[in-house]
């Protein structure tokens, strides 16, 4: 057996929205998943994972599923002000994020599918300027007779991820705004976590997008290894009970919370 993507997001939005079909919805029809960092490194600018990675993901073409359809948009083209529990209002910006493949393709009455986060203006200003001088670019460039990656070469220069916990302090913010119907009515549903990065780094040495990143991947490794997961092949998060995954993750440190109709819906 092989569980996917067993992170936060992905992972974690993936069991919040199948305990959502399972509890609160006959179908679920609107996915927004919001993932918030309001917390302070210190540092200029900084990624809070593998720049590679981190860089190459945020300045693709945006990507939404909307009616059967997958939508491209323009990087940061489309944004939009969200409001994060124990933060406040955050700019949030719509991305390509690989659950949203798997979200819809194993639900199929999703009618839209989207993924936000949100980033700073500074951070967006320095990206925009690393891009502007082709630090970001994956393509090798001769340097004093050596290949290079400029991507690469950025990487050694901006700090290690590892590094940052120490003196990080705020939030992070990850959950999932769902609209759908329940027994012929429409419900709004919001499942969240929020994340201290001080309490992280006290607990683990590490900041809150590396603990809400291992806590899930254990998590999902203990289920499969007591049989509470079981299957043969590959399997989405999604596709597995949701029960004992909740059941477990605030004992570890990621207590959720949701809101059911709330007044303060997640509309267009």
């Amino acid at each position: 057996m092989a569980v996917l993507g067993c992170g936060f997001d992905p992972g974690v939005t993936g069991v919040f929205t199948a305990y959502a079909l399972k509890h609160h919805f006959d179908e679920i029809h609107y996915l927004d998943i919001v993932d918030c960092n309001a917390g302070d490194h210190g540092h200029p600018f900084a990624t809070n994972f593998n720049p590679e990675i981190n860089i190459r993901e945020i300045t693709q073409k945006g990507k939404y599923y909307e009616n059967s359809n997958w939508v491209e948009v323009e990087p940061f083209s489309v944004h939009r002000s969200i409001n994060y529990p124990e933060i406040g209002q955050r700019e949030s910006y719509l991305l390509y994020h690989e659950e949203l493949e798997s979200l819809v393709k194993h639900i199929p009455t999703i009618k839209r599918a989207r993924f936000w986060m949100t980033f700073s203006e500074s951070y967006l200003t320095h990206l925009q300027v690393l891009q502007n001088v082709g630090l970001t670019s994956i393509e090798p460039i001769e340097y004093e007779g050596h290949q290079i990656v400029p991507l690469q070469f950025l990487k050694a220069v901006l700090p290690a991820p590892s590094s940052l916990g120490e003196n990080y302090e705020g939030q992070t913010s990850i959950g999932c705004h769902i609209r759908g119907i329940k027994d012929g009515k429409p419900k709004t549903y919001y499942i969240y976590n929020n994340c201290d990065h001080a309490k992280a780094y006290q607990e683990v040495g590490a900041q809150a997008v590396a603990y809400t990143t291992g806590v899930p991947a254990m998590l999902g490794a203990m289920l499969v290894l007591t049989g509470e997961w079981q299957g043969e092949g590959v399997f989405n998060v999604e596709q597995l009970n949701p029960d004992p995954f909740l059941a477990k993750l605030g004992t570890y440190g990621l207590p959720w919370h949701e809101s059911i109709n709330n007044s303060e819906e997640f509309g267009d």
